[in-house]
């Protein structure tokens, strides 16, 4: 009994134990559910009792310096259906496909798919979706989501850029600031039952989306609108390539305007087409580079009047070409400038004396020189893509390649590159980097940054400075860049005509005509660099192409600004006279005596045609052109 009675309380025992191990397993898996893993499991239910839609937060703007708006956010709708809750299938595609210029096979065929939730349609205009909303359609849901609205259209859409449908930033500003215009999406959450339709009853929650912040640029509205007129009308009157200009404050390094044509318009970007469309949102001015031929000049005259290596009163005689390392290098003008000072040299654009120049420097000084300008490297503008330019490895550098540098050849810059560094040159001698952006501000108008003009280094003296205004002003008052001129003020500048090369080879009838100015002349505010690129035609200096233009966006700026007018004299005229049939000798003569500074197509013979044509009534210092045969 005694051995029974012992076994019996072993086994209730074990029993025991083993009810305690059970129910502490339970419990234990009970904690892990409930504690440990509660929080994942609480998520998975709420995805089988909740549908959530998305709500997008409303992007950034994008404003000018004085607030106007280049780039905001419209409200659009998203189309959804919930299959399980849509009773008359047919009917339903019906509705849907009228109302927003659907196929009606497309759309029965999401009606009938076996998913909880199909997106219809994005991006649906207010009133279109107001409209079909009031049919009180079952099964379909309404978000609220935004679309990008430019109001200038293509005035600046190499510059702004443009978005996805996702509203993420895809090329331009809209890509660079991307995470600063971006907010934080919210949600709207509905309770629903196994089959995705929506409970009875229930209370649908909302968690607003975050606006993102906007962003202030240092373009002007206005001037950015004289810019694009500009290189509109000179694309069409030159049946050029494309037109660029970049207007700048001289002193800041603030883009005040940035313009290219051809382009598009932002709020209907060829999607449909991505070849041309990353073609026309290239931002050439800061992504490309070109050889930009005479305008080049203007550092080369600054380096060498720095360096010490030359005066005013030096003398320099130009026969139409110099020989180099054993190689013929000409001048634009074949016949030849003659005998001349430096300040006529600069007025002349005569390529003889910029390539003894950069033979009196060397490479070494030149090279140095041309660094502080900022040649060969990045501006650090805030934009995307930016190029270095390409200057030729130093210790590559023979004496012939120097002196083609020295006016403007076997060098490339960016168009960016070359205004920043012009600026400096006039500006006292203070290079800046270039901006796109002034601030950043939250949605409810907070500060977050502002910048201030860098100043990265100093290029040239004042002295030299001042010196350098002088002879560009004098391009402008009586030399090829006098079609930039404007009555009552002083304006610096200098043209720039470059042949083009493909293959390795010059690209003959193909040249990128320029200009780059500056002004006030004796207190520089604005600068402004005009780029055509391949005018059709004989007409493609950068004196009688490029220079009107940008004269034009000056004399803009000055009544937009109301610049006071300098006391200069009155412009005088002259009459055109009639040099059709005279030798290229005596024409140049008749026509210099009289003031003008001419320009030739052809190397040799008699004048076979004349622009202006004869008798029409011009500036005294106004640029001609003749063709000889």
């Amino acid at each position: 009994m005694k051995a029974s009675a012992s076994l019996m309380r072993k086994r209730l025992l074990t029993a025991f134990i083993a009810l305690i191990a059970v129910f502490a397993a339970l419990f234990g898996r009970l904690f892990y559910i409930q504690v440990v893993d509660g929080g994942f499991l609480r998520a998975k239910a709420a995805e089988q009792w909740y549908r959530d839609l998305p709500l997008k937060a409303t992007r950034g703007k994008i404003l000018d310096a004085n607030g106007n708006v280049l780039a905001d956010s419209k409200d659009v709708f998203t189309l959804y259906a919930r299959p399980n809750a849509v009773k008359d299938k047919p009917q339903t595609a019906k509705a849907i496909s009228d109302a927003l210029q659907l196929d009606y096979d497309n759309v029965l065929q999401q009606l009938n798919t076996a998913v909880g939730e199909v997106t219809i349609k994005r991006k649906i205009d207010a009133d279109v979706a107001l409209e079909l909303r009031r049919q009180n359609i079952g099964g379909l849901y309404y978000t609220l989501d935004t679309q990008r609205n430019y109001p200038y259209n293509a005035n600046m859409s190499q510059i702004l850029g443009f978005t996805n449908i996702d509203n993420v930033g895809q090329s331009g500003l809209e890509s660079y600031y991307d995470k600063y215009l971006t907010g934080v999406d919210g949600f709207a959450y509905t309770s629903t039952d196994m089959a995705g339709r929506e409970v009875d009853g229930s209370v649908t929650k909302y968690l607003p989306g975050i606006p993102g912040c906007n962003i202030t640029l240092s373009l002007d509205a206005n001037i950015q609108s004289f810019a694009y007129d500009a290189v509109t009308a000179a694309c069409v009157e030159f049946s050029a390539k494309s037109a660029q200009i970049i207007v700048m404050d001289v002193n800041t390094g603030g883009i005040l305007g940035m313009a290219k044509s051809p382009a598009f318009d932002l709020n209907d970007p060829p999607r449909d087409d991505l070849d041309l469309l990353n073609e026309l949102s290239r931002n050439t001015l800061i992504v490309d580079m070109y050889e930009p031929g005479s305008t080049f000049k203007i550092f080369t005259t600054a380096a060498a009047l720095e360096a010490g290596v030359v005066s005013d009163n030096d003398s320099f005689f130009c026969a139409g070409s110099r020989t180099v390392d054993g190689q013929r290098i000409r001048c634009w003008r074949s016949i030849g400038h003659g005998s001349q000072h430096l300040a006529e040299g600069v007025k002349n654009s005569c390529n003889c004396v910029f390539m003894d120049l950069a033979l009196r420097l060397g490479t070494s000084r030149f090279y140095d020189a041309l660094g502080k300008f900022g040649l060969g490297q990045k501006t650090g503008v805030d934009f995307s893509g930016e190029s270095s330019g390409m200057l030729m490895k130093q210790s590559n550098v023979k004496t012939v390649d120097l002196a083609r540098i020295g006016f403007g050849q076997a060098v490339a810059v960016t168009p960016l590159q070359l205004i920043t560094g012009v600026c400096s040159v006039v500006n006292g001698g203070t290079l800046y980097r270039p901006y796109l952006v002034a601030s950043v501000d939250s949605c409810d108008g907070k500060n977050l940054a502002t910048r201030q003009p860098i100043a990265v280094r100093r290029t040239v003296s004042p002295s030299t400075s001042a010196k350098m205004r002088d002879y560009l002003v004098g391009v402008v008052a009586n030399g090829g860049g006098s079609k930039a001129g404007v009555t009552g003020y002083a304006i610096g500048g200098k043209t720039g005509t470059a042949q083009k090369y493909a293959g390795g080879s010059i690209a003959q009838g193909k040249y990128i005509s320029s200009f780059i100015g500056f002004a006030p002349a004796d207190n520089p505010k604005y600068a402004v660099l005009m780029i055509v690129d391949e005018p059709q035609g004989y007409v493609y200096y950068g004196s009688l192409v490029a220079a009107p233009y940008a004269g034009s966006v000056f004399s803009k700026i000055f009544d937009y600004k109301n610049v006071p007018q300098t006391m200069l004299p009155e412009r005088e005229y002259v009459i055109m006279p009639d040099v059709v049939g005279e030798s290229a000798e005596n024409a140049v003569q008749i026509l210099e005596k009289m003031g003008l500074h001419v320009e030739a197509v052809g190397e040799s013979g008699n004048v076979i045609s004349q622009t202006p044509v004869p008798n029409e009534r011009i500036y005294a210092n106004d640029s001609v052109l003749i063709r000889l045969g």
